[in-house]
């Protein structure tokens, strides 16, 4: 912990100023009880109180390279001085660099970037960029999803959250993406999996009309909703489906890009090239915001000589702008990428398996990179939930037990329904992840507690 003096005090007084004007998002307003936080570093941060918590929650996933690292907010306090603001109208050597240096690794002839103030506008702005170019006006979108919480975006989303914010927008056409663990298509492999969720989606097309779609979206990795990583051909396949009737394919990588999965984007790992990439977050870690959409050359065509109609006062904001291109030079710098691939492969995975071996309350270990999930279960024979879908209050105690149980042992955790997903900084260390994994191991007590099956 950096030099800091604990100041309960000050605590108490963040905390009262905040409930007595701040608005939370996602929340009952007389509920909320937020944790004023002082400070962080690196896989770290710590309150007024001076306790000091593990992040394995990276904030909201978007904490790829840490807390405060000085290279970042160096870059951040040099174009501030330069130059804090132009509008998008105008070019800027910040936004230059940061498109050109995106566009570089993205994969296939993405090579245009649209400029967002975060991951929703990028899917919103996705989604009109695909209409548009197709002149078609539905879009398929997935169950277990999570797009953003603007108009089109939550329309996109295939979870509650989507629900209370109904109706949406017209044209979204609902399917289900792989899961193998609690398949829809009662798949025995990872193979049968892949090959239903494809003919199902080729179902839902010819129903819905193969000339009507503009543009498939998924997660490429799916996020909040699970960590599921698709099983092998699914991507290809999905591909392969869009190439035949026309459609675009958009990929969210807003939490699975910029090294989360231990490749630059997700794509990267099945060799697939979408049409569109939305990305945000991991881009420069949230420290000013920041998302965008990369464009492939045949949808940036489409707007050579025909106005794009959207736009955003801060689109290619220079701070934020700057602070990407100094994280991206970062993560080269310093092996980020092959470092969060490695602790996938060599760490988080193998530990977690051998915590599968003594916790008979998880099901099953998933994941890659630096984005893992546990799904809890009552009983591994039925698989039955440790606690039921979009369950809250009390239904959700085993659950809230759990997280307060690694808070108790100074560590945050990322939990939603029946999972705690393992989600730290790219650059934790190896030492730093085996501590935050002992205390996960000691608090899944509670977990194996309401485990009903033999």
């Amino acid at each position: 912990m950096l030099d800091f003096t604990p100041d309960p005090e000050a605590g108490v007084a963040v905390v009262a100023a905040d409930r007595a004007h701040v608005f939370h998002s996602w929340s009952a307003q007389a509920r909320v009880d937020p944790p004023p936080i002082a400070g962080g570093q690196g896989s770290w941060f710590w309150d007024y109180a001076g306790k000091r918590y593990l992040d394995f929650s990276s904030q909201l996933v978007n904490l790829n390279i840490g807390h405060q690292h000085p290279k970042l907010v160096a870059a951040i306090q040099d174009q501030a001085a330069k130059l804090c603001t132009i509008a998008p109208a105008f070019a800027n050597d910040a936004r230059s660099e940061a498109a050109r240096l995106i566009a570089e690794l993205a994969p296939g002839d993405l090579n245009h970037v649209f400029f967002t103030n975060g991951g929703a506008e990028a899917n919103e702005n996705a989604l009109r960029l695909a209409r548009l170019h197709t002149g078609r006006s539905k879009v398929l979108a997935a169950y277990r999803s999570y797009h953003g919480a603007t108009a089109a975006a939550i329309s996109l989303t295939g979870d509650p959250r989507r629900w209370p914010n109904e109706p949406g927008i017209p044209g979204v056409v609902r399917y289900w993406g792989p899961f193998a663990y609690r398949s829809a298509f009662h798949a025995a492999s990872e193979e049968e999996e892949s090959e239903r969720a494809l003919q199902h989606l080729r179902d839902v097309i010819a129903f819905e009309g193969p000339q009507s779609f503009a543009a498939l979206i998924l997660e490429t990795v799916v996020g909040t909703n699970g960590i599921l990583v698709p099983p092998p051909g699914y991507l290809a396949g999905v591909r392969e489906i869009c190439d035949h009737f026309g459609i675009v394919l958009i990929a969210d990588e807003v939490m699975a890009g910029f090294g989360r999965c231990g490749e630059w984007f997700a794509v990267d790992h099945w060799r697939v090239t979408p049409d569109l990439i939305t990305f945000a977050k991991g881009v420069n870690s949230g420290y000013v915001p920041l998302g965008g959409v990369i464009i492939s050359d045949a949808i940036a065509a489409t707007f050579a000589d025909r106005a794009y109609p959207g736009g955003l006062t801060y689109s290619g904001h220079p701070l934020a702008c700057g602070a990407a291109v100094a994280s991206i030079n970062i993560f080269r710098e310093e092996g980020i990428v092959e470092h969060a691939r490695d602790l996938g492969e060599e760490v988080i995975g193998p530990e977690l398996r051998a915590l599968a071996e003594r916790h008979p309350s998880i099901g099953e270990v998933r994941g890659l990179g630096v984005f893992w999930a546990l799904e809890l279960v009552r009983d591994r024979r039925t698989r039955q939930p440790l606690v039921a879908y979009n369950a809250a209050g009390e239904a959700a105690r085993p659950m809230s037990e759990l997280a307060a149980a690694c808070k108790e042992r100074g560590l945050y955790p990322f939990i939603h329904f029946n999972r705690m997903h393992v989600v730290p900084p790219c650059t934790i260390s190896v030492a730093e992840v085996r501590q935050g994994l002992e205390i996960i191991d000691q608090a899944l007590a509670v977990a194996d507690r309401h485990y009903t099956g033999e």
